[in-house]
Order: structure tokens, then sequence, then C-alpha cells
């Protein structure tokens, strides 16, 4: 697996290491729990995994072409790794009740899967070609998404901790 990834899953390892059901279920008022949490870095995975999918099918790059907002973004997020606060996450990865430990376990299979199409998409597009958009961040190289997926599941780490009272 590519260090970036690498690093998440050990982050994630750390965060949730050793939690116990209630641990995982416990939030503030109006906010997700590290099990919810768990769900939507699954989630958010799954879907980037689904776009790397359709990219090798279709045989090529998927991305547009980025706009100053979509450079902007990116430098905040990947180059400075900068997650804003207030930001909503698209619906589709919002969390839909999911067994913590469920998703536990499913982040890792989507972090192989991951891992893997990231280099092919390399490997067959080239390192520096944009492969997909990201929702917010606009088009993507392979490496900007691990880095992405590190800085965002970090972030989402730090959360965990404090849930789970380990900060």
């Amino acid at each position: 697996m590519n260090s970036y990834l690498d690093r998440l899953r050990q982050e994630l390892e750390d965060a949730t290491g050793g939690a116990s059901a209630n641990q995982l279920t416990r939030a503030p008022a109006g906010k997700w729990n590290a099990g919810q949490i768990l769900e939507h870095l699954f989630l958010t995975y799954k879907y980037s995994n689904l776009g790397m999918a359709k990219c090798l099918e279709k045989g090529a790059p998927l991305a547009t072409r980025a706009t100053l907002k979509d450079r902007f973004a990116t430098l905040l997020v990947v180059n400075l790794g900068h997650i804003p606060a207030g930001r909503k996450a698209p619906e589709r990865s919002n969390p839909r009740g999911m067994a913590p430990e469920e998703a536990r376990q499913a982040i890792l299979v989507e972090l192989q899967k991951m891992s893997a199409g990231l280099d092919e998409c390399e490997r067959r597009f080239g390192v520096r070609t944009k492969i997909m958009d990201h929702p917010f961040l606009g088009p993507l190289t392979a490496d900007q998404w691990r880095k992405f997926h590190w800085v965002h599941g970090r972030h989402h780490a730090r959360q965990i901790r404090e849930r789970m009272g380990k900060s």
C-alpha cells in the first residue's frame, strides 16, 4: 500500500484500537459518534473506488478542467493539509446506520482496493494525470487522492479520539 494510505490505515487503527461498543457510540449532541465517522470514511473510500473503477473500465480519466476555486481548495486541503471547519459532507457519504465494527473492517478492504486502483490509474494514465473529480476539490491526480484521503482521515481520527476521550 502507498505510504499515505499506510499512514491512514495506521492512524485509524490507533484512533479506534481497544474501543468498546459504548465508546464508538458516544458523541456530543448533534455530532456524529465514532462509529458514524467510521461509516462516513468507509463511504468516501467506497465512492472513490467506484469512480476509479469507472475510469479504468472506460480506459480514460474522468476529470474535468480545474477552476481557480478548485485549485485553491486543493492547495488548502491537499498541499497544506487543512480541512476547513463547517463543511457538510456530501449526502452520499452521510452515515446510514452501519455497525461500527462492520465499518471498521470494511475500511480496511476499501483501502486495499484504493491502493490497487490508484496504482493502476497511475500506470495507465500517468502520474501527473488528473483522474477524476472530488466533489469539493475538483480534479485530482492519484497521488493527490491518496494525500486527500490521508488528510481527511487524520481529521476524522482526531474527532474519533475526542469522542472516545483519547485526546
